[in-house]
Parts: C-alpha cells; sequence; structure tokens
C-alpha cells in the first residue's frame, strides 16, 4: 500500500491541500504526455484546457456526451492502484471515481483559471470531493501552475461567484473577491510525475500560460460512498464555461462500496 505519512495527512486536513511524496514513473508520464498529443489531434474543436470526461471512449465518433473524444488511458489512470490508497487515506476505503478532466495550457496562450471552489459547480451531495491533480509537464509560477489558499476549504462552505463575461477562462465563475486574500496564495509547482490533492472547498485558481512551456495535468475526481451524485442537479445551469453532461456521466466504484445505495453505475457506460 501506497502510504502517506501522518504529517501529510493532519496537513491535509488543516490545509486543504497535500504534494504527496508518491511520484509515477517517468514511462509512464512519457505514454500519457503522447496520449495527450494525440488527444489534442482528435479534438480539434475544443479547447485544450477543456478536454472533460477525457477517460470516456465513446462507441461511433466516439465523442462522448461532453463533446470530448476520450482515451483509455486517462482511465487507467485514475485507477491506478497507488492513487486510489492515498485517496482512500483521506475521504476512506468507499471511492468513486466521477470525473476526469485535462487542463492543458498551451505556451503563450493558456487560458486562465479563475479563483473558484469546485464545488460551487458539482451535482453531488453531501458534498465531498478529492482532486488529484497529477502533472504531465513540468508546472511553474511562469507557465500558470495551480495555486491555492490554505484552509479556505475549512468553513465548508461555498461562497458566492461571480459570472465572468470573458473569453479567455477556463471556467466563467469565480469566487467574489471579499471571500479571501490573494496574498496568502501558495503555488504547487510540480514536476511531471508529481501530483497535488486537495479538498472539494479549496479556493483555487491558475494563471493564464504566456510562457514558451505547456502546461499540461489531469484532474482525477473522486468521492466518498456516503455521498450521491444527484444527475438531476445543475448547480451553475449550463454557465461553468465547460460542457457537462451530469445527467449521463457516468461512475466507477473503484473501491469499497456505495453506502447510499443511490448511485447509479450503469448511465453513461458503453460496454
Amino acid at each position: 500500500m501506497t502510504s502517506l505519512t501522518e504529517q501529510d495527512i493532519a496537513q491535509y486536513r488543516a490545509q486543504g491541500y497535500l504534494v504527496p511524496a508518491f511520484t509515477l514513473p517517468k514511462a509512464r508520464i512519457d505514454h500519457l504526455r503522447k496520449t495527450l498529443d494525440r488527444l489534442i489531434l482528435d479534438n480539434p474543436g475544443v479547447r485544450p484546457e477543456k478536454l472533460v470526461s477525457a477517460h470516456v471512449v465513446a462507441p461511433g465518433d466516439g465523442k462522448n456526451d461532453e463533446g470530448v473524444k476520450g482515451d483509455s488511458a486517462f482511465l487507467d489512470l485514475a485507477m491506478e492502484p497507488q492513487i486510489l490508497d492515498l485517496v482512500a487515506q483521506l475521504i476512506g476505503p468507499d471511492i468513486i471515481l466521477w470525473g476526469c478532466h485535462i487542463f492543458c495550457k498551451p505556451a503563450g496562450d493558456g487560458q486562465e483559471t479563475p479563483w473558484h471552489q469546485d464545488g460551487h459547480y458539482w451535482p453531488m451531495r453531501p458534498l465531498a470531493t478529492c482532486t488529484v491533480w497529477v502533472a504531465l509537464d513540468e508546472s511553474t509560477v511562469e507557465n500558470g501552475c495551480l495555486r491555492v489558499i490554505p484552509k479556505s476549504h475549512a468553513p465548508q462552505f461555498t461562497h458566492p461567484h461571480l459570472l465572468e463575461d470573458r473569453t479567455d477562462l477556463v471556467l466563467n465563475l469565480r469566487t467574489r473577491d471579499d471571500a479571501f486574500d490573494a496574498a496568502e496564495a501558495v503555488d504547487l509547482q510540480l514536476q511531471p510525475g508529481q501530483m497535488s490533492m486537495h479538498d472539494v472547498y479549496m479556493i483555487h485558481g491558475a494563471a493564464q500560460n504566456r510562457s514558451a512551456k505547456r502546461r499540461a495535468g489531469v484532474a482525477l475526481r473522486y468521492m466518498p460512498g456516503s455521498s450521491v451524485f444527484e444527475r438531476n442537479i445543475s448547480p451553475v445551469n449550463g454557465k461553468s464555461g465547460v460542457p457537462t453532461a451530469f445527467a449521463t456521466r457516468p461512475l466507477w466504484l473503484v473501491r469499497g462500496e456505495d453506502k447510499t445505495g443511490r448511485n447509479d453505475f450503469k448511465v453513461g457506460h458503453y460496454q
């Protein structure tokens, strides 16, 4: 079992985020980078920051209900036992995979991700998710690495978000400025194969990539088996800035049990 230290777990609880010591091997990352290059070519009409459900492979033209042609290599990544070991130590032994979003910011014009809370956008109730953000490229301040506001998860509250009328953003809704102090932000700079983990209530964002280096990462979304993915809820009424089809989004029970007995693991699956 891949283990977090007591200090790791304490930091996640207190600060809302963590960069574990575990790193994926170079050969795995090289394969995923090549897969991503192909995925970008296969999705010419989709901004590379908005490759939603990149782990879902559909029949026919291969596009899932969110308009993205995915690849099973990212589903394999989401089911990586060592990653699941880490997640289990933070949310418990019952784990449901409900999302995989590739955020690939091209050199020079990679879009900004405004300050936001993931939970503002998502339909699971109770609201609970651990996101594992796996770096495929070097992720630095210069190319727009993930930034977090420590302890912003602690109130377990989703702050009001404002709708932005801009075309240069990954997401269209941002947390109100009076909800946090941006001066407290921590930059999560990662090497390829490293990963960060953050809580569903964490305020976070990422600057535009104006550098000469691409910045790509895969966000893997896991909720505990004590939550229900409420398919009839659309929290932001299609105003997120990325396509979502929660009514047909496939779920995978990757460990343990669905404690609620209400999650549907058949909808959205093509096998």
